[in-house]
This record gives structure tokens, C-alpha cells and sequence, in this order.
């Protein structure tokens, strides 16, 4: 019976580690995974590295990051769908002892309830610890309800997955970024300079970069009824000029967390071949390095992802 864990945790802002944590005990209709590969996110995780992370319910130190990753069932004992062996998606877990597990996929050993987890094939290998970027990415395409994004901000792995999902689902994209070194990399749509930007009537805008003063920059380039989706994590409070936006008589949303019909339209548009995932997971890390590792995934920015190799320990 696996009653520890070895784990990434953040005892305090720029204070991270590896530590032995004990698993918690162990409830009714919970299962154990031996994970292999867990994503650093450079959104969320950043703003928990810097101490910017806006207050959250479950938010504190010391933690157990990680909401990405992937691995085997080692203990099933009453599980009803999973068995020994299995290979699942992990969104996350709060099973330790000794640290909070808000997020908590970090690490060697995670036990959570069965039906959180995600079966996945495993052909998808470690790019599988994509697809909560990929359902977050599908959730924020579908919030409108009617149309498809017409222009993507941000060329990160977020905003390269939402314009792949874009034209996955029979929509063209353009995608702004700033950066020259990420406009490379797109497949089956266009990234530009914003400063070559010429139109001024889309209809919907999907904004990934988390940039908060980004809707004065956004509102002149929507036609009127347009709309706006926020689908980065903002950490200062977001604002715009009213006018242009009166003008336009502009709409905006908020695109939270992607639900289980998400991932499920994910994994059929990933089994279909609609939709890849190949080519943004460009580097991976020991949890033993794991200060190397998360300082390159924020720092570098040839660096889409970085994973952990829990195999490597």
C-alpha cells in the first residue's frame, strides 16, 4: 500500500523544492497513481512561484503544485471503472499530508477519486499532459455560444491550441503575438506582428495572453456586436476606456475552467485526427532539478512547456 510520495512543493514565493509527503488516508471510492509526466504551467504556477497569485479559495503555502499530468493506477481496491494498470489523466489531487494540494499533480504518488480521472489511450505518451491546456483551449473557443474566434492573442501553448481547435471545429484564425521568436510553429493559420493588424470588424476575439491592459487594445478591432473572451489568468484588475466600447456596443466574457464535456470533445477531436498536439511539449526536467526546470518554463521563452519526468527521478 503507497502511503508517501515524493513531491514538488512551494513552502513559500521562490522557495520550491522536492520533499517526502504522506498520502492522506484513504476514502472511500479513491484510487492511487504512479504518475510519469507532469506539466509546469507557466500561468497559474508563475503566479504562485512570484507570490502574485490573487487570492483563491484553498490558496496558501506550503503546496503542492501541478494540474497536468499523467500516469498508471497502482491501487484500485474499490474502484468500479479503473483498474491496476490503467493509464489516466490527472487534473489534480489534495490527498497529502503535510502541504495543500489546490492544485497538487506534482508529484510520484497521487490518490484521488476515481471519477476525476480521465482514461487516455497510450498512443497520446507524454504530450497527453496537454489535454487539460487542450479542454481549457476547447472551452474557451466554444464560450461564445455562436461564433468561432476570428483573432487569437498569445502564441503560447494555450493560444497554439486554441487556433489549432479553431480550425479543427471548420474556423480560420489569425493570432497575434508579439514575440518574433513564437510567430513560427502555426499549422493551418496565421500569426502576425499586432502592429500589422489592418482590420477593424471581427466579430469575436479570444485573448490568452493575460495581459490586463490588453482590451484598450482589442476594442478598436471589433466590428459592432463584436465580442471579447478573456481566457488568460489576469493578476492585476481588468479595465478599459468606456467609449470605444459604447461605440461598438461591445461584448465580453469570461471563460473559466473546461468541464468533463471538454475533455471529452478533445479526446474525439484528437482520435479523429482533427486536432494535434504534437510539437508543444520542448523540454522536460528531473524533479530533482525541479528549481531548473520551473525557472526555465518562466524564464525561456523558446520554452512552450516543460515536463517533469517522474521516471527520472
Amino acid at each position: 500500500m503507497v502511503t508517501q510520495s515524493d513531491a514538488i512543493v512551494f513552502d513559500h514565493p521562490r522557495k520550491l523544492g522536492m520533499r517526502r509527503l504522506g498520502l492522506a488516508p484513504r476514502k472511500a471510492g479513491e484510487v492511487v497513481v504512479a504518475i510519469e509526466a507532469s506539466g509546469i504551467s507557466t500561468g497559474t504556477e508563475r503566479l504562485l512561484w512570484s507570490g502574485e497569485m490573487p487570492a483563491f479559495p484553498g490558496m496558501g503555502y506550503p503546496l503542492v503544485p501541478g494540474y497536468e499530468a499523467v500516469g498508471r493506477v497502482v491501487e484500485a481496491r474499490d474502484a468500479r471503472r479503473l483498474k491496476v494498470g490503467d493509464k489516466v489523466f490527472v487534473p489534480g489531487s489534495n490527498g497529502f499530508d503535510g502541504a495543500r494540494g489546490l492544485f497538487g499533480a506534482s508529484a510520484s504518488h497521487v490518490q484521488l477519486p476515481e471519477g476525476r480521472l480521465v482514461s487516455i489511450g497510450d498512443d497520446l505518451g507524454d504530450e497527453a499532459t496537454l489535454l487539460a491546456l487542450a479542454a481549457t483551449a476547447h472551452h474557451a473557443v466554444r464560450a461564445s455560444g455562436r461564433d468561432l474566434p476570428e483573432l487569437v492573442v498569445g502564441h503560447g501553448a494555450l493560444g497554439r491550441l486554441a487556433a489549432r481547435m479553431v480550425v479543427s471545429l471548420g474556423g480560420q484564425a489569425v493570432v497575434w503575438e508579439t514575440s518574433k521568436a513564437r510567430r513560427a510553429g502555426a499549422i493551418g493559420y496565421a500569426v502576425i506582428d499586432p502592429s500589422d493588424e489592418e482590420r477593424a470588424d471581427y466579430r469575436q476575439i479570444l485573448d490568452v495572453s493575460g495581459d490586463s491592459q490588453v482590451l484598450d487594445r482589442l476594442v478598436p478591432r471589433l466590428g459592432r456586436g463584436g465580442e471579447i473572451v478573456l481566457a488568460g489568468f489576469y493578476k492585476e484588475p481588468v479595465s478599459f476606456a468606456f467609449p470605444p466600447a459604447f461605440m461598438r456596443e461591445a461584448r465580453m466574457k469570461i471563460a473559466a475552467e473546461w468541464r468533463p464535456e471538454d475533455m471529452e470533445a478533445v479526446l474525439a477531436l484528437v482520435a479523429a485526427g482533427r486536432l494535434s498536439l504534437h510539437g508543444l511539449v520542448t523540454h522536460a526536467g528531473r524533479p530533482v532539478e525541479a528549481e531548473a526546470a520551473y525557472r526555465t518554463a518562466f524564464e525561456d521563452a523558446d520554452c512552450l512547456k516543460m515536463i517533469l519526468d517522474w521516471r527520472e527521478m
